[in-house]
């Protein structure tokens, strides 16, 4: 799965201003919603604290993978948010985060959720490409730098296979 294909660039945030998980995951609801306005802005917002309660999703290196699944989704959606200042977020290595990749999964579609969570782990696990992220200046970049990621990534997985 590809997480170009269940993100677009209107799900870029290049800096948010967010100063706590909870006001994180408020903007990053508040921008999903704008761009799905099929998605419930508060069940949305109840799932993904609930997740973090259940554990931190911060897993290091200064980024995290807010996740849940949402009733009555359609389909699988992501943000994908960048805070310079960074936001504490519980992270195993005890570091703020600042890089974070939001999935939203339908309910039944729990094959697809661990598919996206293993991409994204792959895609941010590299630290040049964290690297990149950061010194990156511009929402529109960002998105062509997850862009090319996800696609060198898929162009290795078929190579491998192959």
């Amino acid at each position: 799965m590809r997480l170009t294909s269940i993100m677009n660039e209107a799900l870029v945030l290049s800096d948010v201003t967010a100063e706590s998980k909870e006001s994180l995951l408020a903007e990053v609801v508040a921008r999903l919603c704008k761009v799905h306005p099929e998605v419930d802005p508060e069940r949305a917002l109840r799932v993904l604290l609930d997740r973090e309660r259940l554990g931190s999703t911060a897993v290091g290196n200064g980024f995290a993978i807010p996740h849940a699944k949402l009733p009555n989704l359609d389909g699988m959606v992501a943000c994908f948010v960048r805070s310079r200042r960074g936001v504490e977020f519980a992270s195993l290595d005890g570091q703020p985060a600042h890089l974070f990749l939001a999935l939203l999964a339908p309910e039944g579609a729990a094959g697809l959720h661990l598919k996206a969570l293993a991409r994204a782990s792959r895609l941010f696990k590299d630290p040049d490409f964290r690297a990149r992220l950061m010194a990156e200046d511009t929402a529109p970049g960002l998105w062509v730098l997850i862009r090319e990621a996800d696609e060198s990534l898929a162009k290795a997985d078929s190579q491998s296979v192959a």
